[in-house]
């Protein structure tokens, strides 16, 4: 019976001590969103993000990146290798990579997208939207035929020079994706998706 109040009593000690402990801190979220193959910008933001967050509590932060990592601007490979490095640079933070529109147009154009689960082809998904193929200039070369739509229009040329909603000039594809090509050092489309593809470094495609 001694025994028992004994482990009991410091059973007790030991509870009523980790209930006087402090709460773990939260970690810092971080979130960067629609960065656009703007590497440069990409890293001034986050030097100062680095300047301005204590120390301990960045290396420990959760960043959420938003996505649209590409088009637009000229350095989406420098982009994406930036973002493939952090881990191995900051591995107490925490990365959680999101796609956004223009990344899924990417990887439908490598043909990295799964199928559609009911079993159809990739162009039974071109009709609703065919009214707008010659405009757009959807991508027909090598292996458009079971191409997700999103990677015909992000590969394409489209006609119009000028997006008339955003007062800018189109660069390549409705999606800007031009650039992108030119970042990896091959024709806007006119090569195929095969060459893209070999011309992408290998952790870049599980990005």
């Amino acid at each position: 019976m001694t025994k028992y109040n004994t482990w009991n009593q410091t059973e007790t000690q030991k509870i009523v001590s980790m209930s006087e402990l402090p709460n773990p801190k939260p970690r810092v979220v971080i979130c960067v969103g629609d960065i656009h193959g703007f590497v440069t910008k990409l890293k001034n933001l986050w030097s100062n993000l680095e300047r301005s967050i204590d120390r301990s509590e960045f290396e420990t932060a959760t960043v959420i990146f938003l996505g649209d990592y590409c088009d637009r601007g000229p350095d989406t490979r420098h982009v994406i290798d930036f973002l493939v490095a952090l881990p191995s640079r900051y591995p107490r933070q925490k990365h959680v990579f999101l796609s956004g529109n223009h990344d899924l147009a990417f990887a439908a154009f490598l043909h990295l997208l799964p199928p559609p689960p009911d079993g159809s082809p990739f162009s039974d998904g071109w009709k609703e939207y065919a009214a707008s193929e010659e405009r757009e200039g959807w991508f027909n070369g090598e292996g458009f035929e079971n191409m997700y739509l999103q990677g015909r229009r992000w590969s394409g040329k489209i006609k119009d020079k000028i997006n008339t909603v955003k007062k800018t000039e189109y660069q390549g594809s409705i999606y800007d994706a031009g650039p992108t090509f030119e970042s990896y050092g091959v024709p806007h489309g006119s090569a195929g998706s095969p060459l893209l593809f070999f011309a992408l470094p290998t952790t870049n495609i599980y990005l």
